[in-house]
């Protein structure tokens, strides 16, 4: 286990914490964090997620800006709520179809390890990234199931520490999973 992995664990769960919180400083800690992942993946041939995290900045980046954003009527214009069907299946199909289109890529032309499961959770997780940015409560179901999966495949890796970080990561995401449907709950009384 290296001090990297070590920061990194401590930093994503700081992260995923103050994001629960609806604390903006989220975004900044979790970009430092998924670079040190970005490193650590792209080490164990874990190419689609070393890829995931440079893109994951830019969705921090884009939540924190999100979150930002001000108008008339309300503190912030992003407000936590429920997926509508439309954007449900669109998000479907576009992780479907862009976990496919990764995956052939890092398959044919890489020495990628797992690259289909790696790229699909890759893609699914851009759309979990998306749906928190937009405050959809299912982004914490989302992320339960895809941590589930991950820490088999850190697991698989050896990457035994960044295994127990996405094993806390479901117990941080089934609380703020639970924290956001009550402060939902209580917007609508």
């Amino acid at each position: 286990m290296e001090n990297i992995e070590i920061a990194a664990f401590i930093l994503n769960v700081l992260g995923v914490w103050l994001t629960s919180k609806q604390y903006k400083v989220c975004w900044l800690v979790n970009i430092v964090a998924v670079f040190l992942y970005m490193i650590i993946f792209y080490r164990v041939n874990l190419f689609a997620d070393a890829a995931l995290q440079a893109v994951f900045i830019l969705m921090q980046l884009y939540g924190w800006y999100s979150w930002s954003k001000k108008n008339h009527d309300q503190a912030i214009t992003v407000q936590i709520g429920y997926l509508n069907k439309k954007i449900w299946v669109y998000s479907l199909i576009v992780g479907i179809v862009a976990g496919l289109a990764i995956g052939a890529l890092f398959a044919h032309f890489t020495t990628a390890s797992l690259p289909w499961l790696d790229s699909m959770l890759a893609s699914f997780s851009l759309v979990a990234s998306y749906w928190a940015a937009k405050k959809y409560i299912e982004s914490w179901g989302l992320w339960c199931v895809l941590d589930v999966i991950y820490v088999g495949m850190y697991t698989h890796k050896s990457l035994y520490l960044t295994a127990v970080l996405y094993f806390l990561f479901i117990l941080l995401a089934l609380n703020g999973w639970r924290m956001w449907r009550n402060l939902y709950r209580v917007t609508l009384s």
